[in-house]
């Protein structure tokens, strides 16, 4: 059981999902013993998810009583109500939630599948948000095919898992997810733990067993790699996964966590080995899995100091998300070539992708990593045509400081950033930490201190040193002739067209005045004049012209646009990783996670 059972429930929620075919939760809440002006509120963010998304938006029809009788209720701001009520005797609120959003963070109900996290459906109480709180799930006459997962505790469930659960607190319950429909279930165990999966809308060609044994590869190399021989710091975990259309993404919680992906890239019975292994969609999608179950050490416990107690009301600021997403970035691959998943080639497919995604970024070179972090909030979760421009990815770069980081320990030779994560995670009792922390750790490791490093790679905004250390370890980054787009400095979207999706600062198209939002028509070159559909026609219909007019429809305005063509061999960042020293790159590559002290 993966928490303890509370004794009493001060806080009771059940949630009625009856009206599923108007996507649509009926909650009721019980405070067994309210103050007298009892204040409620729903969270705006969602820890883990770190943007204002203002849950209260999707609350209707709230009301309160007591003895039967109807308790005024006045709403403060956005997301608070208080109730006036007499203190001591149970309170009943009643509200309807609105589900239509298909993610990971937030809430879902219609006649085929339901999943909520207690920040979209359950008033938070103030003043008894340490209490005992209690979730109870009801099963209509016509859901009679579904059945529910959920992390929480089972206080009493039927075979399906309907019923009442408990939780610590409203943390806890906040962290702790429910998956409900026709589910696809599997169990499965690592280094002795209970896993579980449950998979909601997979195609009938689902090879759920596949998926399972990868999945127990993945957490097994996780637990060995924090904790060698030892334990994780749960008694279970649960994998809920969404199969769509065309989706991707995921939630991390303590122990259990909430996956989305597309049909497309499940595995298939009758699939070869070699088949899945050359699938880029397989491939991410164990990422995925790796990066999620990963977090369970590394965000959920090892948490930024800002982060040891959650403020659900308002923006928590951190300028360590990339130590917690690019760190675990980092590992998420690794730990799928130490666990067999992936061969070298692959791994080195993965990174070279993501040293392309930061070089092809100009705002690298505009915001640090650490800034990055603290701005998630304004700037990565509300990305807009300039977002390339003027900030970088900590899930990115963040994964690059900790490969330059691993690699620069390693070749000192005293230690590994493997080595330093699991000293952090003693350090620290596996709770709240600082910037400081990581310095300690990595100066008692190594002898010296890395406190330049940090600055130059988290707080500045200068190149990261990968050429140098890449070398050192037997594998050499080249310079690769640039893709059109990248050459002219464009981001487009080409479909039957060429529609421009974002101007790379300091590229041709910047001088030319090229705008986001603009349809590239045609180009005349050479006193002719041709219409394009793909950009990669450009180099057909130029020839051997330097410069040509591109024409391009902007608000439904023709404008001609002179724009100077950069020779095909000129200077781009775009690279490849080729190995020039096999038994380096095994060193590194091929290590495996050594047992934990």
């Amino acid at each position: 059981m993966p928490f303890p059972q509370p004794a009493t429930t001060a806080i009771h929620y059940r949630i009625d999902p009856g009206e599923c075919r108007a996507h649509l939760y009926r909650v009721t809440l019980t405070v067994a013993a309210p103050a007298a002006q009892q204040e409620l509120s729903l969270p705006v963010w969602i820890p883990g998810s770190y943007l204002v998304r203002e849950f209260s938006k999707n609350l209707q029809s709230l009301r309160a009583r007591q003895g039967g009788a109807e308790v005024p209720l006045a709403q403060l701001d956005k997301h608070r109500w208080v109730a006036q009520c007499r203190p001591g005797e149970p309170l009943e609120l009643s509200y309807v939630v609105a589900a239509y959003d298909n993610s990971v963070r937030t809430a879902w109900l219609d006649a085929t599948r339901g999943f909520f996290n207690a920040t979209s459906l359950c008033l938070r109480v103030h003043g008894q948000e340490d209490a005992p709180h209690g979730l109870e799930v009801v099963r209509p006459p016509e859901l009679a095919g579904w059945s529910l997962a959920t992390g929480l505790a089972p206080l009493q469930v039927d075979a399906s898992g309907f019923g009442s659960y408990g939780a610590r607190d409203y943390d806890e319950l906040a962290d702790c997810p429910v998956e409900m429909g026709p589910l696809w279930t599997a169990s499965f165990s690592a280094c002795g733990v209970p896993h579980r999966l449950v998979v909601a809308g997979a195609a009938p060609s689902f090879d759920g067993e596949r998926l399972v044994r990868d999945m127990q590869r993945i957490c097994e190399e996780a637990i060995r790699f924090w904790h060698g021989a030892g334990q994780p710091p749960f008694d279970g975990y649960l994998f809920m996964l969404n199969a769509v259309n065309d989706g991707y993404g995921g939630l991390e919680h303590r122990n259990s966590t909430a996956l989305i992906c597309s049909r497309r890239d499940l595995p298939r019975l009758g699939q070869s080995d070699k088949d899945l292994r050359a699938s880029e969609g397989y491939t991410t999608l164990l990422g995925l899995v790796s990066h999620e179950y990963f977090h369970a050490w590394n965000v959920k416990r090892l948490r930024p100091a800002e982060f040891a107690r959650y403020d659900y009301a308002r923006e928590n600021y951190t300028a360590l998300l990339w130590f917690f997403e690019g760190f675990t970035s980092y590992y998420d691959d690794l730990l799928l070539r130490r666990a067999g998943l992936i061969d070298h080639a692959g791994y080195l497919k993965l990174l070279t992708k993501a040293i392309n995604q930061v070089l092809q970024t100009p705002g690298r070179l505009v915001q640090s990593v650490a800034q990055a972090s603290f701005d998630a909030w304004i700037k990565y979760y509300r990305q807009d045509e300039n977002t390339p421009n003027a900030t970088v990815s900590y899930y990115t770069k963040g994964a690059l400081v900790a490969l330059c980081l691993d690699l620069a320990l390693r070749r000192e030779g005293r230690t590994t950033l493997d080595d330093a994560m699991r000293a952090l995670w003693q350090r620290t009792g596996g709770g709240p930490m600082a910037e400081a922390d990581v310095l300690a750790v990595l100066q008692e490791l190594s002898g010296r201190d890395w406190s330049a490093e940090i600055a130059q790679w988290v707080h500045g905004t200068a190149d990261l040193p990968l050429a140098e250390l890449l070398a050192a370890h037997g594998i050499t980054l080249q310079a690769d002739p640039a893709q059109t787009a990248q050459r002219l400095g464009l981001r487009v979207a080409e479909n039957g067209g060429i529609q421009v999706k974002t101007v790379l600062r300091g590229g041709a198209a910047e001088a030319a005045g090229f705008m986001a939002g603009d349809e590239w028509l045609a180009l005349e070159a050479q006193g002719q004049a041709w219409r394009l559909l793909k950009l990669d026609e450009l180099a057909l219909y130029a020839g051997s012209a330097t410069e040509v007019t591109a024409l391009v429809a902007r608000d439904r305005r023709l404008l001609r646009l002179p724009l100077a063509l950069p020779a095909t061999d000129a200077a781009a960042d775009t690279v490849r990783l080729d190995v020039q020293d096999a038994a380096a790159a095994q060193r590194w590559l091929g290590a495996a996670a050594s047992p934990a002290a």
